[in-house]
């Protein structure tokens, strides 16, 4: 399609402006149909690969998180639960990289999620620096777990994709 021209064989600006948007909104277009191509399998992985990590950590002692842990959790010994707790986390990862397993991991995650958040109730004075607005480094840790949980359920909503159910 010939772009209009002005008398002296110039395309108009509004002209070149209409062909830029239009190259933009094809970049776009493809950029975002790549993002949702990639976006929730890589979303999966990397939650995988976080709890595997994390929870691998505790199982070795070497998590930052193990005196948080042992402080909250104080009526089973720390050398016990840091290193159950990170068999767990481990558990959730593997789940979340194999997708057949996908539930068993979303599942697990859920039940050890509220756990994550007794250390606000029980150790404030470690979570807060004020109160009920400035965080501490630990009272970070704990609340990046929403963005855990809201990706989880992401993850979670697509483990009947591949069913070929309809809905009704």
């Amino acid at each position: 399609m010939a772009t209009p021209q002005t008398a002296d064989g110039d395309s108009t600006d509004s002209d070149r402006l209409r062909a830029a948007r239009e190259r933009f909104d094809r970049v776009d277009r493809e950029i975002t149909r790549q993002m949702d191509r990639f976006g929730i399998p890589a979303l999966r992985v990397a939650l995988g690969v976080v709890f595997v990590w994390f929870g691998g950590l505790k199982v070795v002692g070497g998590s930052p998180a193990a005196d948080l842990v042992a402080a909250t959790v104080y009526v089973v010994p720390a050398e016990l639960f840091v290193p159950v707790l990170g068999v767990w986390e481990v558990l959730i990862g593997l789940c979340l990289l194999y997708r057949p397993l996908i539930r068993v991991g979303v599942l697990l995650l859920f039940l050890q999620m509220p756990g994550t958040f007794l250390p606000m109730v029980l150790l404030p004075e470690v979570v807060f620096a004020t109160f009920p607005h400035e965080l501490t480094v630990e009272g970070q840790y704990i609340v990046k777990n929403l963005v855990i949980i809201g990706a989880a359920l992401v993850v979670g909503g697509t483990v009947r994709e591949d069913d070929g159910e309809e809905e009704e």
